[in-house]
């Protein structure tokens, strides 16, 4: 009896050991896989204000560029007129090779226009999908208004060449 006992001590530790290796096994796996998602982030991401070249989707061959506006805080209020706090961040896309120092340069200009359109604007409208896609048409034309206005001195800048943007943050507390 007493041999009994002892051997179902030896195989219930030895279950309890496998199910713990495995444990630690899958975490560790875990936590590798973690890793190498944020590794991987920050070595994909462009810098502030940097530059990509996007090859543009459906098999067209004209290149797309794109330019980073990051982290704007801006002030909006609701429909009953409490304030409320907006971050936002976007990409503007461009068939301009030079639009990262186009918007550089003019940056002042930009924010300015997307501080008027989202000061236009209650958090209630900006949260449908809607609002957001309005913002989006009058955001891309302001801002072509701009680089048009800087740029007509310059023949070899094309009119018009923002072709979309894109919002990579968009919160608002």
């Amino acid at each position: 009896m007493a041999e009994e006992n002892s051997e179902v001590k030896k195989s219930g530790s030895k279950g309890i050991m496998v199910i713990l290796i495995v444990l630690i096994v899958v975490l560790l796996l875990g936590l590798g896989f973690l890793g190498y998602v944020v590794y991987a982030k920050v070595l994909n991401a462009p810098a502030n204000g940097q530059e990509q070249v996007v090859k543009e989707e459906a098999g067209d061959s004209n290149q797309m560029y794109k330019t980073a506006i990051n982290d704007l805080v801006l002030n909006i209020t609701n429909a009953k007129g409490r304030e409320k706090l907006m971050k936002l961040s976007f990409y503007l896309k461009s068939t301009e090779p030079s639009i990262g120092s186009i918007v550089e340069e003019y940056k002042p200009e930009i924010v300015d226009a997307v501080i008027a359109q989202i000061s236009s604007r209650s958090s209630e409208e900006l949260l449908t999908v809607g609002g957001k896609a309005l913002l989006k048409e009058e955001l891309m034309e302001d801002i072509n208004n701009i680089i048009n206005e800087v740029t007509s001195s310059n023949d070899d800048i094309k009119r018009n060449n923002i072709k979309n943007i894109l919002f990579t943050t968009f919160v608002i507390k």
